[in-house]
């Protein structure tokens, strides 16, 4: 797809979603296609597909004689990447990195001891080099290049556990980390100390040392947390 059509869509999509992720249209609420068309000044054809996507994604149910309304958050797809966005975009910001972060507490770890015993030679040598990357674009400060290896690391560590439902969650840690670029919620210069632990994981995969590929995954997830919440602090933005 293509074209105008396809950027209407995608930007009423991201309006409507980031609007009821923050509850500005709270559950219970009707969608009414006139409304939303005169709203955003677009077709009934674009509304229908951003509503179609967003029934999709859980935050909204069409029911005959009832019309559209938003679904309360028990019904979201919360490991959507799109959902996952525009929690981080909105005000409750805090409490979607808080669960964030207990997830990644809960699969990265396991994911390094997994990957210690079943990584390939190829998944191995995607780890280090993106060590590299990460220390090249760290001393230089480009965030979005490191950002970039970041990515490459924990999606390919993931996949590296040779457990499926693991390796799915690639998406969800991506997201993760770009929400944390985004909303300048990590040092403006990646710390030394983070990217010596990314080449502990790597190191300790490559030699098969499970325990070892863990215990630096957590030291990873502290440092992260440690620097979030630091973030939080200063960077300004929503509240819960």
């Amino acid at each position: 797809m293509g074209g105008a059509p396809e950027g209407l869509h995608g930007d009423v999509l991201d309006r409507l979603g980031t609007a009821i992720a923050a509850g500005t249209i709270g559950a219970g609420e009707v969608l009414r296609a006139e409304e939303l068309v005169a709203r955003y000044g677009v077709s009934r054809t674009v509304v229908r597909e951003a509503v179609r996507v967003l029934e999709s994604m859980g935050l909204v149910r069409s029911r005959r004689r009832v019309g559209t309304t938003v679904a309360p958050r028990e019904q979201w797809n919360v490991h959507d990447p799109r959902v996952i966005r525009w929690r981080l975009d909105g005000p409750g910001r805090d409490e979607q990195l808080r669960s964030l972060s207990e997830l990644r507490c809960g699969v990265e770890p396991l994911a390094a001891e997994l990957a210690a015993d079943r990584a390939t030679p190829e998944q191995c040598g995607v780890l280090v080099g993106a060590v590299m990357d990460m220390a090249v674009h760290g001393r230089s400060g480009d965030l979005l290049a490191y950002l970039e290896a970041d990515v490459v690391f924990h999606r390919t560590l993931l996949a590296a556990s040779g457990n499926e439902m693991v390796a799915a969650l690639g998406d969800v840690v991506a997201e993760v980390l770009a929400g944390r670029t985004r909303h300048h919620l990590m040092p403006s210069r990646p710390e030394p100390d983070a990217i010596r632990l990314h080449r502990d994981v790597a190191d300790a995969v490559r030699s098969g040392d499970p325990a070892g590929a863990g215990a630096a995954m957590r030291e990873i997830l502290r440092e992260a947390d440690a620097a979030m919440r630091a973030g939080v602090a200063r960077a300004p933005g929503p509240r819960l």
